[in-house]
Parts: structure tokens; sequence; C-alpha cells
């Protein structure tokens, strides 16, 4: 076809600009929110001092990895490395987003768990306490609102890169 080029015939590709602008997007609002929530939902599960290891344990694992590699992210897009990477980022966007999306609704759900389980009461040595405290419920029931709207962040930014990915 004379006279169009490559763009004007099968349209632009949208992606994710470089630099500062990304942070004037919804999505990369989002990526700041995922990092300020995750980073809470981290400092409240640790402050519980975890007393259910096997339940809290993923959590904490699944807030510090999508803590740090959503740091990274966004300083790939912040430091303009995307630009001298040849790489799909649309695609790589949907895949990190779709991948901690999975993993953090688990978390969310197994926090959930643990801190449903606040009146199963055990016996320890010869008296029977609360699983967990007054203060470590509080803490959990706090964990598990912040691992609720982590997830909701990154199902926002799934969303957002479903649509770069496939206009």
């Amino acid at each position: 076809m004379a006279g169009r080029t490559q763009d004007e015939e099968y349209g632009a590709v949208q992606t994710l600009p470089a630099g500062p602008d990304i942070l004037r997007t919804y999505s990369g609002a989002f990526v700041c929110l995922e990092i300020l929530f995750g980073g809470l939902v981290w400092i409240l599960v640790a402050s519980s001092n975890i007393p259910l290891p096997l339940l809290q344990g993923w959590v904490m694992f699944v807030s510090v990895t999508a803590f740090f590699f959503s740091l990274l992210f966004l300083g790939v897009f912040l430091s303009r490395m995307v630009t001298q990477i040849d790489a799909n980022w649309n695609f790589l966007d949907f895949a990190y987003h779709f991948t901690v999306f999975v993993f953090y609704f688990g978390a969310f759900l197994l926090e959930a768990a643990a801190t449903s389980l606040h009146d199963l009461h055990c016996n320890t040595t010869m008296t029977v306490q609360p699983l967990l405290s007054d203060n470590q419920y509080n803490i959990n029931v706090a964990a598990t609102i912040f691992a609720f709207v982590t997830t909701a962040c990154y199902g926002c930014s799934l969303a957002l890169a479903l649509r770069r990915w496939r206009p």
C-alpha cells in the first residue's frame, strides 16, 4: 500500500513511556500503589511474629518478592533501560502482573485463613491459649485487608497490561 507506513496499516503499538512519564500513567500509579501496599503487607505480617509459619511464610515470600520485583520493574522504566533492551515489554508486563496477581491472590487467601483461626484454642503444656493474641489478630486483620488491596492493584495492572498487549 503506497504512502502508508506499517504503523498506519496495522495500528501503532501502545507501550508504557520510559522515564518519569511512566508515573503519569495509570499503570505507573498502580505500580507505585503495589509497592506501597505490598510493603505494608510485608511489615504487618512480619510484625505479627508469624504465629503460623506454614501459612504466613508464603505470604511473606510473596510480599517480599513482589515488592522487590515491582521496584525493579519501576526502576527499569524510570531509568529508561526499556529503550536499551530489545524485548516485548507489553508481553513482559502482562506476564509479570499475571504471575504476581495469582501469587498474591493465594497469599491473600492464606492470610485470611490465618486470621480466621483467631478463636482456635491450642493446648500449650497445661494451659489452653488462643492461637493468636488480640494484638496479633488485629495486625493480621490489617494485613489481610492490605493483601486484598494489593491483589486488586495487581489485578488492575494486569487488566491494563492485557489491553496494551492485545489491543
